[in-house]
């Protein structure tokens, strides 16, 4: 190609012979020098995303749960933060309610200012299950953001150690989720991870909502496996009360509206005090948005957090990220001007890699239809991150979370 341009500029007789000679040397000279340079770099992006996917998520593919000699139910409170949720609340409270764990347990729903009939909903539920307890809320927390003000009342008045939190708009995948969640704690744990699923549907927009979610927990669950927990999310969650105390609460973050469960878990986590569950019947199922500017709503109020968190967890991430949205471009220019099958080559050991790691997480997390699809959802996922830029460049809206 550089040799086709060098014949086209000879033959260009109103310039001179002098920079006809200069744009002949940089193309025989320095733009094979360039290609090159950016195929090493191409070569390096990939050498970084296999650093990710052998050091961190092969955790979370050959991950085995640790079978315990003694198995304890500990008392329980549940904590469900609710606003305006009354039709949630029909079709998800039933499935906390009638959990099978026979210890000592409580559901605390924390009505917070709504104007449908939540309240008359709860005291129908309370006559049938007496460990439903309903707190009502009738001011607002001017300078508290988000749900952190009704959350850590509702932590206030549960009477036991162990929180388990979920939204009203999740409903547990099985009858032994709290068994599931709470049988992960022992003397040294005090936060326990779980997964937030998303119903399966039809459509495309399905299918991008659950991958997203699936590849974030992906990292969060790698990490915590590593010893580097950052996150969990407040659809399946659990704390010891004592912590949330000793922590002194949301106090830190609450000007943000997000960040009860990420940046609360990104402060109190530790590798010695958090342990993951991952099995689909300890899973909590929700329905996904709807329309496209839903959902990018919740994900630009969810990506407000992650500027706050510590910089070590904000440079794993951030390198994973942009070396994620370098490798399509650079593979690009390396198949163009550089040398197709090696380019190729290098891409695949990554293809590979990427294939396997994603199947046997992708099954572990009952997420599996989406595994044919892997290769357009990573396609997609630069996309994605340049729609989120403005998430973390921007302030966030203030609204109930």
């Amino acid at each position: 190609m550089s040799f086709n341009i060098l014949i086209h500029i000879s033959t260009i007789s109103n310039i001179s012979a002098y920079t006809r000679y200069t744009f002949a040397f940089m193309l025989v000279n320095i733009l094979p020098i360039v290609w090159e340079i950016i195929f090493y770099t191409f070569c390096g992006v990939i050498a970084i995303q296999i650093f990710y996917y052998l050091f961190f998520f092969t955790r979370l593919a050959f991950y085995k749960k640790k079978e315990k000699t003694v198995s304890m139910q500990h008392p329980v409170s549940i904590i469900v933060c609710a606003k305006d949720e009354a039709h949630n609340l029909a079709k998800n409270l039933p499935g906390i309610l009638v959990q099978d764990y026979k210890t000592t347990h409580e559901i605390v729903v924390v009505n917070d200012n709504s104007t449908d009939d939540t309240r008359y909903l709860l005291e129908e539920f309370q006559k049938s299950f007496k460990n439903l307890n309903q707190i009502e809320l009738s001011q607002e927390a001017k300078l508290i953001e988000g749900k952190k003000f009704p959350l850590s009342i509702g932590i206030k008045s549960a009477k036991h150690e162990i929180l388990l939190l979920t939204d009203a708009d999740c409903v547990p995948a099985s009858e032994n989720w709290l068994y599931k969640m709470q049988n992960a704690y022992d003397e040294n744990i005090a936060v326990v991870i779980g997964y937030g699923a998303y119903r399966k549907s039809k459509g495309i927009l399905n299918k991008l909502i659950r991958f997203e979610t699936f590849h974030t927990a992906l990292q969060y669950f790698s990490y915590a496996l590593a010893g580097i927990p950052y996150m969990g999310v407040g659809r399946n969650l659990s704390y010891k009360r004592d912590l949330f105390f000793k922590h002194k609460g949301f106090s830190s973050i609450n000007t943000i509206p997000s960040g009860d469960d990420d940046l609360f878990i990104n402060k109190i986590a530790t590798k010695d005090n958090t342990a993951v569950v991952i099995d689909p019947e300890a899973f909590t199922l929700s329905n996904p948005k709807k329309t496209w500017n839903e959902w990018m709503n919740q994900k630009y109020r969810h990506y407000t957090t992650a500027k706050f968190y510590k910089p070590l967890h904000k440079f794993l991430l951030g390198l994973y990220s942009f070396s994620l949205f370098c490798i399509y471009p650079l593979l690009a220019i390396s198949i163009i001007f550089y040398c197709w099958w090696l380019a190729l080559a290098v891409f695949g050991v990554r293809f590979l890699l990427q294939g396997f790691i994603y199947f046997k997480t992708m099954k572990k997390l009952n997420e599996k239809d989406l595994w044919i699809w892997y290769l357009l959802f990573d396609l997609w996922m630069p996309l994605y991150y340049l729609f989120t830029i403005p998430a973390i460049l921007k302030s966030p809206k203030r609204t109930w979370a």
